[in-house]
């Protein structure tokens, strides 16, 4: 394969505290390949994912995907929120200071027991003692408020730039090692939480239904069905997901991260708990969405999945990348099987 990876991984490193759980892990992953990490229990296979999704920050290192980064940008939307907080930071400030002279102001000195309260009278001496709060109480207030408004909304915007969500609307989707599905719903309903991101009605639109709101929920349903035919689970699509055998759940938790659209899924241990004729059928379920032009990277135990299907693998110890290669290369590899794989691979 040639052309520019579709991800990369650059010298990403992981730290909680002092336990460094990935150090310095490179990683680039081509169009169109099946890709595969493996490792001892804790080597930082899962904790890789995180970064690349989004859930953890990597401590050290950057995530490229088709050539950039997926992070939020400063726009003129982001401008205006930031206004609007600093705005609504102000006048909180200047009442909060001057609570009990606009409470006296405008309530106390307007309430005549037995008499209708004059509210329109009070409202306008609320402003009035507002605008007469002077430079210590009024102006300086505000600025501070303001100031510090704008920048905790800066602060909470540059924390969040690069989030699970926006990871997926970049066209990274995932699965779990435990499985999370929403087990009181049915099987559409499931794979059509992943479609939610391209839903384009809005609020109005499904508040009053006008008719392509019911266009776009039927089309949505009709790509659900498909989805499911897709993981050959269209049989149970009324089935609460509950109800499935664990295999089962596999496959729906896959079809809902194809529900988001993806250019990459990685799949996170998808074998785990399945009985061998469960895992072909997993492996021919890689291979179709590979065919359907999805890159796939998976994280798996088991070795007759990984060496069957994977174009390349890498393998983490510690943390740390030690080897990575073609399948054949990696059962090779007397670091590799020292570490992890066993000799009965070389078999």
């Amino acid at each position: 394969m040639s052309g520019q990876p579709l991800l990369e991984v650059r010298g990403v490193t992981m730290r909680f505290g002092g336990l460094v759980a990935n150090e310095n892990v490179d990683l680039s992953i081509e169009r169109g390949q099946i890709f595969a990490v493996i490792g001892p229990n804790g080597a930082g296979k899962t904790t890789l994912f995180n970064a690349i999704t989004g859930i953890y920050p990597p401590t050290e290192g950057a995530v490229l995907f088709d050539g950039h980064a997926i992070e939020r940008t400063w726009s003129g939307r982001s401008l205006r929120n930031a206004l609007l907080v600093g705005a609504t930071s102000a006048i909180v400030a200047v009442v909060g200071l001057n609570a009990t002279h606009l409470w006296k102001h405008a309530i106390v000195s307007n309430y005549v027991y037995g008499e209708a309260f004059p509210w329109g009278k009070a409202v306008g001496d609320f402003f009035g003692g507002l605008a007469g709060t002077g430079w210590l109480g009024g102006v300086l207030p505000a600025a501070l408020g303001f100031a510090m408004g704008v920048m905790a909304f800066v602060a909470i915007w540059k924390s969040q730039r690069r989030t699970p969500d926006m990871i997926a609307r970049g066209g990274i989707a995932r699965t779990f090692q435990n499985i999370r599905l929403f087990p009181e719903m049915n099987l559409v309903e499931n794979v059509l939480v992943g479609m939610d991101q391209h839903f384009r009605s809005g609020f109005f639109s499904c508040l009053f239904r006008p008719p392509w709101f019911w266009q776009e929920k039927e089309a949505m349903r009709r790509k659900a069905y498909e989805l499911l035919r897709f993981v050959n689970l269209e049989r149970s699509a009324a089935e609460l997901a509950r109800n499935l055998p664990y295999g089962h759940q596999r496959r729906l938790e896959i079809a809902r991260a194809l529900a988001t659209g993806p250019k990459l899924i990685l799949l996170d241990e998808p074998a785990a708990g399945m009985n061998p004729s469960e895992s072909a059928d997993l492996m021919a379920l890689i291979r179709r969405i590979r065919e359907s032009g999805i890159t796939v990277v998976l994280i798996e135990h088991d070795m007759k999945v990984v060496m069957g299907i994977s174009d390349r693998v890498a393998v983490l110890q510690y943390g740390k990348k030690i080897a990575e290669g073609t399948p054949e290369q990696i059962k090779r590899d007397p670091v590799c099987i020292q570490a992890y794989l066993g000799t009965e691979v070389l078999g």
